[in-house]
C-alpha cells in the first residue's frame, strides 16, 4: 500500500472491532482513522478513539453524548450522537469502512456507505441475511466492492476463481459444530447460556457464540453466500469441521479442491480485509501446519441442527421469509441469553416466525429499506409476543 489507507470502524467495541483496532494499531503506518462507532460502551469507544487518534467518535445511545464529550474533551476529536450521525459518519470519504455493528442495526450505515462508492468490509451476517439483494445491487451500481471478513466468507473469496466461475462445482462452508457437536438432543434442550457461549475454537461475541452453538451462525452464513457470491443455494453445502483449520472451500468440476487454511484468529481476515487488494502483516496466531496431527470432516446433522434446514427453506421461499428468520433469531437470542426462554426455544421461536407467522404476510412489497425494516420489525414484535406467551404457560 503506497499511502495511509483511511478507514472508519462501525461497532469498534465488539469482538471484530476490537480485532480491527488490534490490526489497526499494529501497522500504524498503514491506516488512518476517520471515525468510530458504538452502540452504548462509551469509555471503550472514548479509548479507541484516543488509541486510533480518530477524527469523530459517534455513540449510538444519546443519552451518552455527554459521557463521551467529557471523556475526550482534551482531545481534538468531533463527539456525535444517534443512529442518524452512525449514518452520516458512513457516508465521509474513505477507502474503506468496516461494517462491525452487531445485527440488523448495521443495515443502513451500510447502504449509506456503499450509496458513497466506498468499499465496504462486512462482519456482521444479518444486513445481508435480510437485504442481500438491496446490498449487492447497490455496490454494483456505484462500483463498490464488499470484503466479506466472515472467515467462511472471506476464505471462499479468497479462492474464488472469478474469471472461472463456470468450473465452480461447490461452495463448501466449514463449521466446527460449536459447543454441542457431540451432545445428544436432550441435553442440548438443557443447555444454559453459560454452555452456549463456550465456542471450543473462537473468542467470539455472545450472541455469534449462541448462533454457533444452534448452528444458525451456519444457516445465515449460507443464505450471506447466495447473495455475497451470486450461486444457488443448491451449490453451498456445509461440512463439519471440528479443527477449525480449513476455514471454507470451492470444488471445482476438474475435482480441484481449493481451501483456504488458518489458524482460529479473527485478526487474519480482518488484515486481508483491511490491506485488500494488497496483503498485510497480521497481528493475529499463525498456523504452524507442522503441528496439526489430524483434520477430520463429517456430515452436519440436520435433525440436531434444524437451523441449516431452516436456510435452504427460507431462500427458497424469498427474501421474506429470510427476515423472518432472522428477526426472530436475533430475538430469542437475546431472550435466551437474559434467561428469558430455553435454549430449544430459540428454533421454535424461529419456526414459529417462519412456518406460521411469515406465510400470513408473503404479500408484502419488499422493494425499499423502509420495506425490509417493517417486515423485521413486525416480526420481532410478534415473535416478542409469542414467546412472553410461552413464559407464562
Amino acid at each position: 500500500m503506497s499511502s495511509k489507507k483511511k478507514i472508519t470502524i462501525l461497532g469498534v467495541t465488539g469482538s471484530i472491532g476490537q480485532s480491527t483496532m488490534d490490526v489497526i494499531l499494529s501497522a500504524p503506518d498503514l491506516f488512518d482513522v476517520q471515525a468510530l462507532s458504538a452502540n452504548s460502551n462509551v469509555t471503550h469507544l472514548a479509548e479507541a478513539a484516543i488509541k486510533l487518534q480518530a477524527k469523530q467518535a459517534v455513540i449510538a445511545d444519546k443519552t451518552q453524548e455527554a459521557a463521551l464529550q467529557d471523556l475526550l474533551k482534551s482531545y481534538d476529536i468531533e463527539v456525535l450522537s444517534g443512529a442518524q450521525s452512525i449514518q452520516d459518519v458512513a457516508c465521509v470519504p474513505v477507502d474503506l469502512v468496516m461494517a462491525a455493528i452487531m445485527g440488523f442495526a448495521g443495515l443502513r450505515p451500510i447502504l449509506r456507505a456503499l450509496e458513497q462508492g466506498t468499499n465496504v468490509a462486512i462482519a456482521n451476517k444479518e444486513p445481508l441475511v435480510a437485504a442481500g439483494a438491496l446490498i449487492m445491487e447497490t455496490a454494483r451500481k456505484k462500483n463498490a466492492k464488499i470484503l466479506p471478513v466472515d472467515s467462511e466468507h472471506n476464505a471462499i473469496f479468497q479462492v474464488f476463481e472469478e474469471h472461472n466461475r463456470p468450473a465452480i462445482d461447490k461452495l463448501i462452508l466449514t463449521a466446527s459444530g460449536g459447543p454441542f457437536l457431540n451432545w445428544s438432543i436432550e441435553d442440548i434442550a438443557r443447555a444454559t447460556p453459560a454452555q452456549a457461549v463456550a465456542h471450543p475454537n473462537w473468542t467470539m461475541g455472545k450472541k455469534i457464540s449462541v448462533d454457533s452453538a444452534t448452528m444458525m451462525n451456519k444457516a445465515l452464513e449460507i443464505i450471506e453466500a447466495v447473495h455475497l457470491f451470486d450461486i444457488p443455494c443448491d451449490m453451498i453445502d456445509v461440512l463439519i469441521h471440528p479443527q477449525s483449520t480449513i476455514h471454507s472451500m470451492v470444488s471445482y468440476i476438474d475435482g480441484s479442491i481449493l481451501s483456504q487454511m488458518g489458524a482460529s484468529d479473527m485478526h487474519t481476515p480482518i488484515a486481508y480485509a483491511l490491506a485488500w487488494p494488497d496483503r498485510m502483516e497480521s497481528s493475529g496466531n499463525k498456523l504452524d501446519l507442522k503441528t496439526l496431527s489430524t483434520l477430520t470432516f463429517q456430515p452436519p446433522d440436520f435433525e440436531k441442527f434444524p437451523a441449516l434446514s431452516y436456510a435452504y427453506k427460507c431462500i427458497d421461499i424469498g427474501q421474506g421469509a429470510c427476515i423472518a428468520l432472522n428477526a426472530a433469531n436475533e430475538v430469542a437470542v437475546d431472550q435466551f441469553l437474559r434467561g428469558k426462554i430455553g435454549f430449544s426455544d430459540i428454533m421454535r421461536s424461529v419456526a414459529y416466525a417462519v412456518d406460521e407467522l411469515y406465510p400470513k404476510m408473503s404479500g408484502v412489497a419488499l422493494k425499499t429499506v423502509e420495506d425490509i425494516e417493517e417486515l423485521d420489525n413486525t416480526v420481532r414484535q410478534a415473535v416478542k409476543h409469542h414467546n412472553q406467551v410461552i413464559a407464562r404457560e
